[in-house]
């Protein structure tokens, strides 16, 4: 890669595309606003690789999530089903609890699974994904928990260690209940952690229709049917929330997120949220800009064995950039003026930064990607006398 020199005794690698087809497309003459969904009092949409907000309103305010919630619960029973304390061979059992509580008595959705009888655990779950089944959901939470109260515990647990900072949950399915919220935002990073962290049970999202006994019922995310490119995620309305809908969809190599938020009716979310995706697809791509451990910069060192070292990242840089600006980002890194050995491989040593009209659009730690001892004593000797002589 062709080398940037910067102010101090740093050199900067210049960043490379991942995406190469994309970056040559011609830019827009101008980025529209994005298409404002009719009545939704709060939406977003996002760039999955970067979590970058593109555009949306209200997307921290706290509203009730229906049966969103569910995405939550299919990213616990991941979580426990990987950490082993519940098994994929398991029998799910359809409580009378579950079946009183979620079941078709309470006209809310259903899976249909027979009360007081065991159901295999993966049909349990599309029960709950596919059918939005309340029984499903309360059954699942009864199995990794002992009872949806525990239960619940674990999913604020959850949301917490995924930095959801405005989401609360009482219940497993998202039936109205007194101190039970969300936000278009925590929902958006939540559905990227389970696109991300369990992709197979992502899976389950995509099924267009599930069967139970002699009951087909479709998923309710009519974009399924619309458009190729979407595989999920979920939908959800009562009364207080409205109709609410989390979509993805993957076009190349690139996916985007929506969510919206109490809109008027079934048909109203879907389109808005297709329209959405659109819109974050046509004006935005996104940019491998440096791999993990790749050199990127690098740095003089005193007093060290060697005269300088090797800088970069431990994870992928990525950036989320309006269609065909790619090569005005701007890299700067903010390093230490002096490095002094020993230096540790991993050790952060500074922050590189992407910038686009002046704008922040991505950052990350530099580390040092291998280790640097202490040099001998007449070596050091010498180092200390030119950082004196440096400094005068």
């Amino acid at each position: 890669m062709a080398m940037v020199a910067l102010p101090g005794d740093t050199v900067f690698a210049q960043a490379s595309v991942a995406e190469g087809k994309s970056a040559t497309k011609p830019a827009p003459i101008t980025i529209p606003d994005a298409p404002k969904p009719s009545s939704a009092i709060a939406w977003l949409v996002i760039d999955d690789a970067t979590g970058k907000v593109l555009a949306g309103e209200n997307i921290h305010m706290r509203l009730p999530p229906a049966s969103l919630t569910k995405v939550m619960t299919s990213y616990v029973v991941a979580a426990e089903l990987q950490a082993g304390r519940i098994k994929s061979s398991d029998r799910v059992r359809m409580s009378e609890n579950a079946w009183r509580s979620g079941g078709a008595a309470t006209d809310g959705s259903y899976s249909g699974f027979e009360v007081n009888k065991t159901a295999d655990f993966t049909d349990m779950v599309k029960g709950m994904v596919v059918q939005s089944g309340n029984d499903a959901a309360i059954a699942m939470a009864e199995h990794v928990a002992g009872s949806e109260e525990a239960f619940a515990t674990l999913m604020n647990d959850y949301a917490k260690r995924l930095g959801l900072q405005n989401t609360r949950f009482v219940n497993s399915h998202g039936l109205p209940a007194e101190g039970h919220y969300s936000t278009a935002y925590d929902l958006a990073m939540l559905g990227r952690a389970l696109i991300h962290d369990y992709p197979q049970e992502y899976s389950y999202n995509k099924i267009r229709e599930f069967t139970v006994g002699p009951i087909t019922q479709r998923n309710r995310n009519l974009l399924l049917w619309r458009d190729e490119s979407v595989d999920g995620i979920k939908t959800g309305h009562h009364s207080g929330a409205g109709y609410c809908m989390m979509a993805s969809a993957k076009r190349g190599d690139q996916r985007l997120i929506t969510v919206v938020m109490r809109t008027g009716g079934e048909e109203e979310r879907a389109v808005d949220s297709l329209a959405l995706l659109n819109w974050g697809f046509r004006f935005y791509e996104t940019h491998r800009l440096y791999q993990a451990d790749s050199v990127i910069a690098t740095h003089k060192i005193w007093k060290g064995r060697g005269d300088v070292v090797k800088l970069g990242l431990d994870a992928p840089l990525l950036a989320s950039t309006p269609r065909g600006r790619y090569t005005e980002l701007k890299p700067l890194m903010d390093v230490p003026k002096t490095l002094v050995a020993p230096v540790q491989a991993g050790q952060k040593i500074g922050v590189v930064r992407v910038m686009l009209d002046g704008k922040l659009v991505s950052e990350a730690q530099l580390v040092a990607l291998e280790s640097v001892s202490e040099a001998g004593f007449f070596k050091r000797l010498w180092h200390e006398f030119l950082m004196w002589w440096d400094s005068v």
